[in-house]
């Protein structure tokens, strides 16, 4: 339907930011191995950690929504970065995870992956994204009026804050590509590009559909 089709387009719209802010975020880590695990009804390791940012860059722009399904597997997404991760060099142990959903697959609970990761080290900034609310026009001519809606209503907020406390990192909200900027410019402070990194690729969800980029450095 129309209500529909209206999200669709939304959707498509915030994964193209977070693709566009995330390439510029990669370009700048220029001394950082970064990898890419998709997430959804499962979670795989898209791109191992690699130096060759340019692949990465095009196997995110070639990610399209359902690749790994399209529910949102974040425990067993951050599951599979403690078991990339944890036998990297202590300060090379982070993961950026970005969503605009809840968990609602997997076998791994989210806080679970969070302790796990906790125990080998693993630092994650959790980033949650998606306006607050969006308006779509009203149908034939308006007749009908526009109707409100909250596209980050399925945001887990408390969930993402507490698999960044347990790990010793930060939570961010981004409701638009600007405060992603900033909130990748602030990275930038906080993880010197120095170190090694693991992103995550959030998935964007079309109606129910969570986002799940997350890059291996870790959306």
């Amino acid at each position: 339907d129309l209500l529909a089709a209206q999200r669709r387009l939304h959707e498509a719209d915030r994964l193209a930011v977070v693709r566009q802010v995330s390439r510029d975020f990669i370009s700048r880590r220029t001394a950082d191995r970064i990898g890419l695990i998709l997430f959804a009804s499962a979670a795989y390791l898209h791109v191992p950690l690699t130096f060759d940012h340019a692949t990465l860059q095009q196997l995110l722009d070639e990610a399209r929504i359902g690749f790994a399904g399209r529910q949102t597997a974040i425990g067993d997404a951050l599951g599979l970065a403690v078991k990339h991760l944890r036998d990297r060099p202590e300060h090379a142990r982070v993961l950026i995870l970005i969503t605009d959903g809840a968990n609602t697959a997997g076998e791994l609970p989210p806080l679970q992956a969070a302790e796990l990761a906790a125990r080998a080290g693993l630092r994650v900034y959790t980033i949650g994204v998606g306006a607050d609310s969006m308006t779509l026009p009203g149908l034939l001519g308006g007749m009908f009026g526009a109707r409100r809606l909250n596209p980050s209503a399925d945001l887990d907020e408390n969930t993402l804050r507490r698999i960044a406390e347990l790990t010793g990192g930060q939570y961010f909200r981004a409701r638009d590509g600007d405060e992603l900027q900033r909130i990748y410019t602030e990275l930038d402070r906080l993880e010197p590009v120095e170190q090694n990194a693991l992103y995550y690729r959030p998935r964007v969800s079309l109606a129910h559909w969570p986002l799940a980029l997350a890059l291996t450095v870790t959306l």
